[in-house]
């Protein structure tokens, strides 16, 4: 083989050639292993929600099933006799469950009209300066601390209420359900006013252009077509009307009972926890056990309402895909 310039050439040419293989399969290796530190922490990220979901509800099963262990599920879930602190004890949780269905659902007639009609003005009949302005006001109702609510409902609705229905004590459901239907405004509100601008705009147009006026449009064309994220919203709101507890351990009371006049006090699951965790209950008795095995049905509760929400906001998406 002939020795010379051109062989000498080849020989640079075919090093050079090496280099850039090498420094680009080092590159590349660098990038592919910073790809997976950043997946892998984003990863880790995304699994904290999920790992505390389970790690609560692993919490409250273990520590339920010792109570079930000593009381009866049937016995607890049916009861109509809450009465754990006096002998005989008695752990049936039905007054509980009443009293924070009814709270929630009396919270519900006055957030429901209120979140979804102002849903349907900013979306259908604000001018966009308007919109501007009101949503990020209503938006701003879910900053403001719970408590804070508890206190209005107790100082000023309360007031109120007995002045209007004398004979009514200072605790009742009343207050306490109008104060969780202000909160739950904006949950419903934000999530309708979503829902009812994803309605394709030529469904307005289609209605508009065969006579219809705003309203009827509104009400006829638009609200129909985004019933599923409205539906979802209310749905989301009532949790979050089920799950409330400083302003209804504040206004409802403490006394369980299964009466429905919102006139009277009452007690919710989230208000008996929030009493009972804060005493010096020995670790391990049964009324220890008691908080977890609440916990439990409330967790249960809210989970199947979400759940509910997510399927009715999925049919949403799918309707207009």
């Amino acid at each position: 083989m002939t020795n010379g310039p051109y062989s000498d050439n080849a020989a640079g040419l075919s090093r050079r050639r090496s280099d850039f293989v090498l420094r680009r399969d080092t590159e590349f290796s660098w990038q592919h292993l910073r790809e997976r530190v950043v997946v892998s922490t984003l990863f880790a990220a995304a699994s904290v929600a999920t790992l505390t979901t389970v790690a609560i509800f692993l919490t409250l099963t273990y520590n339920g099933w010792e109570f079930f262990s000593v009381v009866p599920i049937r016995a607890f879930l049916l009861g109509t006799d809450w009465a754990p602190d006096f002998l005989p004890r008695s752990f049936g949780s039905l007054p509980l469950i009443k009293g924070t269905f009814q709270i929630a659902l009396g919270a519900l007639v006055v957030g429901l009209p209120l979140g979804v009609g102002s849903a349907i003005y900013i979306s259908e009949f604000a001018p966009e300066r308007l919109r501007s302005i009101l949503k990020p006001a209503i938006e701003i109702l879910a900053g403001i601390p719970s408590i804070v609510f508890g206190l209005v409902a107790l100082f000023v609705i309360s007031p109120i209420i007995r002045q209007l229905f004398p004979g009514t004590g200072v605790f009742n459901a009343a207050s306490a359900a109008i104060a969780l239907g202000v909160m739950v405004v904006p949950v419903i509100a934000a999530i309708s006013e979503d829902a009812l601008r994803a309605v394709p705009r030529e469904l307005r147009e289609g209605a508009f252009a065969l006579g219809a006026t705003r309203w009827e449009a509104a009400w006829n064309v638009v609200l129909p077509a985004a019933r599923s994220g409205v539906i979802a919203a209310v749905i989301l709101g009532f949790s979050r009307a089920i799950g409330e507890t400083m302003a209804v351990t504040l206004a409802a009371g403490l006394i369980p009972n299964m009466s429905w006049n919102f006139l009277e006090p009452t007690q919710t699951i989230t208000a008996f926890i929030a009493n009972r965790a804060g005493g010096d209950l020995p670790t391990g008795s049964i009324e220890y056990r008691a908080i977890f095995a609440l916990g439990l049905i409330l967790f249960v509760i809210t989970f199947v309402i979400n759940l509910i929400a997510q399927f009715s906001l999925a049919a949403q998406r799918r309707k207009f895909a």
